[in-house]
């Protein structure tokens, strides 16, 4: 249960929840509780069914393409931080897109699924997790990533309440929160595969 937990916390905190939320109530101005509640709906299942993908392909994907897994640790964990930094010091995303054109009328996949809750640094940290997870490891993982998205979703449901309650500052802060708990993963994931390289040497 304790690794359900953190596993789950982990997700809940790389999916940057509360960024999420600010780009999903710019995206989704002036749009009825229903039509904002199908945005979420199908964003949500967007990235679940992409986030999944990338979790049970990802050891294979490092073997076809002839990379290690320390070398991509280090690789995603440098992706990781950056996306945290511009987190803390800008409550955005590094990867972060303006709002869309008038002529496109669904913003569910995306932007809002791709690349504001699957974007490159989550990526990279999600293949990272899907190599290191096995048996019944990455039922736990499966599980984690399914309550993570979950809980985003109720949050996206929520979410003129959240503006309400918390407003634009609010929601900046948490995102901020939110960074720093990511560069703290960001830095683990790269240690992870510093050393892995340094093992053979000592």
């Amino acid at each position: 249960m304790s690794m359900l937990i953190a596993t789950w916390i982990k997700f809940f905190f790389l999916f940057a929840p509360f960024f999420v939320l600010s780009m999903f109530l710019a995206l989704t101005r002036g749009e009825s509780k229903e039509s904002r509640k199908k945005v979420a709906n199908k964003a949500i299942i967007a990235a679940a069914i992409i986030a999944l993908v990338l979790l049970f392909f990802g050891g294979g994907l490092f073997e076809v393409l002839g990379i290690s897994l320390d070398s991509f640790r280090i690789g995603s964990g440098i992706l990781l931080f950056l996306s945290a930094l511009s987190l803390v010091k800008d409550g955005t995303r590094n990867h972060a897109v303006g709002m869309p054109s008038e002529e496109r009328d669904d913003v569910s996949v995306v932007p809002l699924a791709v690349p504001t809750i699957i974007g490159p640094a989550t990526i990279g940290t999600i293949l990272v997790y899907g190599a290191e997870l096995t048996g019944w490891t990455l039922f736990f993982g499966v599980l984690g990533l399914l309550l993570a998205l979950l809980s985003l979703g109720i949050l996206l449901y929520m979410a003129s309440y959240i503006e309400k309650l918390l407003g634009r500052t609010g929601l900046n802060i948490l995102s901020k929160i939110t960074g720093l708990i990511l560069a703290a993963m960001a830095a683990q994931i790269f240690m992870g595969g510093f050393m892995g390289f340094l093992s053979p040497l000592m």
